[in-house]
């Protein structure tokens, strides 16, 4: 672990973050954290926290960690992407080597209505594709 804390901290929530500044140059040597701005990643807003207005070293900072941190989503959606297809394989092992008639029962509709739907959205996307390209 380092000695040196980073100067700024984000506090990750579902659409961003709240942006804090770190400070240990105090008298009582405790870690400070002052919110500075609050970031949406989705409609790339960053708001000053209350009255305050934002560096444009803070701005340059907040600015970068969220490039970095919609590259760290989409490598995450990809990932999860992936993941959905080694679960679609061991669902049809299991559907095919272990699954009860109740089983089956029980999940077949929702699967079979899923998987129609997903495959509806590739094929068009797919012909799409292949229009723009040709």
């Amino acid at each position: 672990m380092t000695t040196e804390l980073p100067e700024y901290y984000f506090r990750v929530r579902e659409n961003g973050a709240f942006v804090f500044r770190v400070d240990t140059e105090n008298r009582q040597r405790r870690i400070e954290m002052d919110q500075i701005a609050t970031v949406n990643i989705k409609n790339g807003e960053i708001k000053p926290h209350g009255d305050r207005e934002l560096s444009p070293e803070d701005l340059a900072v907040i600015e970068d960690w969220m490039e970095e941190r919609a590259e760290v989503l989409a490598e995450r959606d990809l990932d999860d992407i992936l993941r959905t297809v080694d679960h679609l394989n061991l669902t049809t092992h299991w559907a095919q080597s272990r699954a009860s008639a109740e089983d089956l029962e029980r999940i077949t509709d929702a699967l079979l209505l899923a998987m129609h739907d997903l495959r509806t959205v590739l094929v068009r996307k797919k012909a799409e594709r292949l229009t723009n390209d040709g």
